[in-house]
C-alpha cells in the first residue's frame, strides 16, 4: 500500500460550523463563522479566532452564543463568515437572521438555527497578532433546541436537523452523516 503526505494542514474532520453571537458596545448584534470550534470537555468548549469584531465584542461582555449550523441556514452562515462586522454593521439583517435575547446569558441567538449554546467566556489563551490568533475557553450555560428538531423522546434529532460540517480538504460544507453504529455499545461485541 502507497501513501502521500501533505504536511501540516488543518484537516481535522469533521469541523462544525459554529456561528458565534456577541453584541457590541452599543447592543448591536453580530454573527460569526468560525469553522475551528470543539468540545473542550463535558461544560466547556474551545474556539481558535484571529481578531474579529466578535473577539472585540468579547473584550466588553464575555457572553456569547454559538448556533450550530445546519443545511437550511448554509447560506446564511457562510455569508457571516465572509462578510467582516466591522465593514458591515448590518450583516445579521442582511444574512436574514432573526436575532432574540439568549436566556442565560447576554447574548444574541438568531432562531434561524436549531440548537444553540449559550455560552460565558472564562478563559483566553494567547494573543490576537497578525496573521494568528487566540483559543477561547468558554463554559455552556445551557443549549436550546428548537422543539420541531426533536426526537420522540425530547432530544435533538440530528437528523432532522442536518448539521453542517466544515470540509477544510475540498472547501465545501457537508450535511453530518447517517448513523452506522451505537457509541459505547458496538465494540463490546469484540470483549
Amino acid at each position: 500500500m502507497s501513501h502521500k503526505n501533505f504536511g501540516a494542514k488543518a484537516w481535522l474532520q469533521p469541523m462544525p460550523v459554529g456561528i458565534i453571537g456577541t453584541y457590541d458596545q452599543n447592543g448591536r448584534p453580530n454573527a460569526m463563522n468560525a469553522a475551528w470550534v470543539g468540545q473542550w470537555d463535558m461544560t466547556q468548549i474551545t474556539i481558535s479566532v484571529s481578531k474579529h469584531a466578535t473577539t472585540v465584542n468579547l473584550l466588553n461582555n464575555p457572553d456569547f452564543t454559538l448556533a450550530l449550523a445546519d443545511r437550511r441556514n448554509m447560506v446564511a452562515a457562510d455569508y457571516v463568515g465572509i462578510v467582516s462586522g466591522n465593514k458591515v454593521p448590518d450583516k445579521v439583517a442582511k444574512a436574514g437572521l432573526n436575532v432574540e435575547r439568549a436566556e442565560f446569558v447576554n447574548a444574541p441567538v438568531f432562531t434561524n438555527f436549531p440548537i444553540t449554546l449559550e455560552c460565558r467566556l472564562v478563559q483566553k489563551i494567547g494573543e490576537e497578532v497578525p496573521g494568528g490568533g487566540c483559543n477561547l475557553i468558554a463554559d455552556i450555560l445551557n443549549v436550546r433546541c428548537d422543539e420541531a428538531y426533536l426526537d420522540a423522546a425530547g432530544n435533538p434529532d440530528l437528523d432532522k436537523i442536518e448539521l453542517i460540517c466544515y470540509d477544510s480538504i475540498g472547501n465545501n460544507y457537508r450535511v453530518l452523516g447517517k448513523v452506522v453504529g451505537r457509541a459505547f455499545h458496538d465494540g463490546a461485541a469484540l470483549k
